[in-house]
Order: structure tokens, then sequence, then C-alpha cells
């Protein structure tokens, strides 16, 4: 089983792309996280939907979470206007990694390990062999490899 025979389509986000949008895409379609793709569909890096929720919470919260019980819903409901006026680029700017992406013809060992050394729940396949700044030709969950390497699974 290779890279190429496990992708499949998923949605992208460019730099440019409104950061409320971005939170929309993952809520909506119940996302892991986002390709960020250049204009060529290129990646460049991933958005864990953790990422998301990191640039919304407030740091004082982040630090400690036992401050979260004195915010009421009222104001949880208010926490994504920060992403108002945002793009993609900007929640790329305060924290960046690694971009998870793997070439067609990576065996699952190795996507199994890009994605635990990244801590990403999904890895970008580029079309080419042994390139991974070609385009774009789908992405693959952590739920997808599991589901192959599960005992019992099915042949792809």
């Amino acid at each position: 089983m290779r890279a190429r025979d496990l992708a499949v389509q998923y949605p992208t986000v460019a730099p440019d792309s409104s950061a409320l949008d971005a939170a929309r895409l993952v809520a909506e379609h119940r996302l892991a996280g986002l390709i960020v793709v250049d204009s060529d569909r290129r990646p460049i890096a991933v958005i864990p939907g953790s990422q998301l929720l990191r640039y919304i919470i407030p740091p004082h919260v982040r630090d400690d979470p036992a401050l979260a019980r004195v915010y009421d819903e009222q104001h949880a409901d208010r926490l994504c206007a920060k992403l108002a006026g945002k793009t993609v680029a900007d929640l790329l700017a305060e924290e960046r990694t690694a971009l998870p992406a793997v070439d067609a013809n990576a065996t699952a060992m190795e996507i199994a390990s890009v994605m635990a050394a990244s801590r990403s729940p999904v890895v970008a396949v580029s079309g080419a062999p042994d390139r991974t700044d070609a385009p774009m030709i789908g992405v693959i969950t952590v739920a997808q490899l599991l589901d192959r390497l599960l005992p019992g699974a099915t042949a792809v």
C-alpha cells in the first residue's frame, strides 16, 4: 500500500483565506485540520483544529485551564469573533510547524512516522514520486491510516 492509494480529496485553504471561514470549514466537515496550499496547489502548512482553538482561547486561560470556569456561555459564544478579519496567514504566523507531507510512493510506515513526528492528524500527499514539494493529489487522515492498519482491515 502506497500513499497514492490512500490519498483522498480534502478541503484546502489558501494563506489569504478568511480564518473564520477556515474554522467554519473544519466545523462543517468535521475535519481534524486543514491543509494550506499555495496557488499551484502545493501544500505549505497544516493547521490542526487544535491550533484554531489555541488561537481563540485567551493566553491566560491556555496557561491555567481552571480559569475557563469564569467564562459564561455568552462569553464562550463570542470566542470565535477573534477570527473575524484575520486570515489563515495570520494563524500561521502565530505558530508554524514543519509541513507533514509525504510523496506518492510513501509506505504506511512512512506515513505513520510523519504523522507521529509532526503530531498531525493529516498529511498531504504530493503527486510526484520522491517529491513532497509537488502539487498535492490528496490527503491521508489518521483515521484512514488506522482503518487500513488495524487487524481485519480491508485491503485497498
